[in-house]
């Protein structure tokens, strides 16, 4: 996608503070960090949202939760983290390629969602 912040960002054409990288995924500090410990882990193909995903993009998902994991770790969140994927406008996302948040430090990131 051309006008994919995100796809830039794996072509290099946009700058990251990577975390991790391989041939499938790319991990990076989020700019607007909501927690000390705050990584945006995306695949590199693009894939709009989670809602866009069917049977064939099972590997990839299966993958992504891995490599959450792993980095949550790398990233010395030892006693706990969240992860989030955000889906579609209702859900919160605001960059249309699929991506999941891994937030976290050395305090609880509180509560899931504000109760109304």
């Amino acid at each position: 996608m051309s006008d994919c912040i995100f796809c830039k960002i794996v072509e290099g054409k946009i700058p990251s503070k990577k975390v991790y990288e391989d041939d499938e995924f790319l991990a990076f500090h989020d700019i607007n960090p909501a927690a000390p410990v705050h990584i945006l882990v995306i695949p590199k193909q693009h894939v709009e949202s989670l809602k866009d995903c069917n049977e064939s993009h099972a590997p990839m998902l299966g993958k992504l939760f891995v490599k959450l994991a792993a980095i949550a770790l790398d990233q010395g969140l030892v006693d706990g983290y969240r992860t989030i994927v955000n889906t579609g406008r209702v859900g919160g996302q605001e960059v249309y390629h699929l991506h999941a948040h891994i937030l976290g430090g050395p305090q609880p990131v509180g509560p899931m969602l504000v109760r109304r």
